[in-house]
């Protein structure tokens, strides 16, 4: 998304373009002149339109983790950039993360992490 691109060099429309190219020299179809073209319409939205957007088309975010190092059950580590920007990114849309945080503290940028009991 539009704030992604900070820190993870795959969130970058340059990558995108790459590795469009890539698929297009490296497929049967791009090779045959079938030119195959990568959308990816979150790189320009903030997190919190992307929050919205998901929302408007049913989207159950209960279903989602943003966290790379996330636990061995799937809990987000809360702690982590991704964590951060995703809970902010609901926050400032308005709504309510449904993620499950590994963390048992307050608040982190203003923003309450949630947390349930850990499944051993």
């Amino acid at each position: 998304n539009a704030v992604d691109y900070s820190g993870y060099p795959d969130c970058r429309p340059a990558f995108v373009a790459a590795f469009e190219a890539l698929a297009n020299l490296a497929t049967k179809s791009g090779v045959e002149g079938n030119h195959l073209r990568i959308h990816a319409p979150l790189m320009a939205m903030s997190k919190a339109r992307i929050a919205q957007e998901g929302a408007r088309l049913g989207v159950d975010f209960s279903l989602t983790v943003s966290c790379y190092q996330a636990d061995a059950h799937g809990l987000a580590c809360g702690r982590c950039e991704a964590c951060r920007l995703r809970a902010a990114g609901f926050h400032a849309a308005g709504m309510e993360d449904p993620t499950h945080y590994v963390v048992a503290h307050g608040s982190f940028d203003g923003v309450v992490a949630q947390t349930r009991p850990r499944i051993d």
